[in-house]
């Protein structure tokens, strides 16, 4: 086995173990009553901010942002487009206005985007749900795969990521991916005879 491939398994296997024993943390501390936040509950949020007017335009409602959906003030949810959430860059807590036209078309619009926090994690790929994960410092971050998809992200990339300032949040918006010249294999695919 080349040098190269053997420092390519090696820097797979530290992401994988760096999100196992993250996760690891949070299960963790989620048992003790020791997680470092509270999560936002966005309902009662939305049920604080959001409106819903009958206009002549159609059925206007404005709500929260979660990460893949809007929450409206009465609790009910709206599915957002992940093209649209992944080009706007949307991130939890966002407020939202959803035009529900005469013709039943949804039309979303971000109208109050909340302060953000720029991280740069790497991209990885979750064993246990198969999806794609930013693990930044020692915080696992959820992403749309819209997002990852259009960047052409690979595990092992390098992803700069926008997170709510204010909040903990568990989604994060995909700001840009950094291709890294080492593809980093899978521990599934690691072969580590030294």
């Amino acid at each position: 086995m080349s040098k190269t491939k053997k420092i390519k398994d090696l820097e797979a296997l530290v992401y994988n173990l760096e999100l196992e024993l993250t996760k690891t943390k949070q299960v963790l501390g989620e048992i003790t009553g020791k997680s470092s936040s509270q999560a936002v509950d966005y309902s009662l949020r939305a049920a604080q901010v959001g409106k819903e007017i009958d206009g002549d335009e159609g059925l206007i409602v404005e709500g929260v942002f979660n990460g893949q959906i809007m929450i409206g003030p009465d609790g009910k949810q709206y599915s957002v487009p992940a093209n649209y959430a992944s080009k706007s860059k949307l991130v939890e807590g966002d407020i939202l206005k959803l035009t529900i036209s005469q013709d039943g078309s949804f039309i979303f619009k971000q109208i109050s985007p909340v302060e953000r926090t720029r991280l740069v994690g790497h991209l990885i790929k979750d064993k246990a749900t198969n999806e794609f994960v930013i693990l930044a410092g020692d915080k696992i971050y959820k992403v749309l795969l819209a997002s990852v998809t259009y960047f052409k992200g690979e595990e092992g990339d390098e992803a700069v990521i926008l997170v709510s300032k204010d909040s903990d949040s568990a989604w994060a918006a995909v700001e840009n991916i950094i291709k890294t010249n080492n593809k980093v294999a899978s521990t599934d695919e690691l072969d580590l005879n030294l």
